[in-house]
């Protein structure tokens, strides 16, 4: 994920991606995977931290969290 590391985050969801001057926004549980996935947790651990904050099923959280990162590696912001 060392795309993602290059990426600054700001606390209210802002993304900027310097190499390319591209700049995303996203929500919460969005701001939440980032940050996790860049402390290096891994899907089973960001699935649980959605459920906790969220009060979802497994189910919502693991789609929340794969569209998520289908949508990081469609903008090609993480491997």
């Amino acid at each position: 994920m060392s795309k993602l590391n290059s990426i600054a985050i700001s606390d209210n969801g802002f993304l900027f991606k310097p190499s390319t001057g591209e700049s995303f926004t996203t929500n919460e549980i969005g701001l939440i995977i980032l940050n996790l996935l860049k402390e290096g947790k891994t899907h089973e651990e960001i699935i649980n931290s959605i459920m906790e904050e969220f009060d979802v099923d497994e189910i919502n959280a693991g789609r929340d969290l794969y569209e998520f990162l289908d949508f990081l590696k469609k903008e090609n912001l993480i491997d």
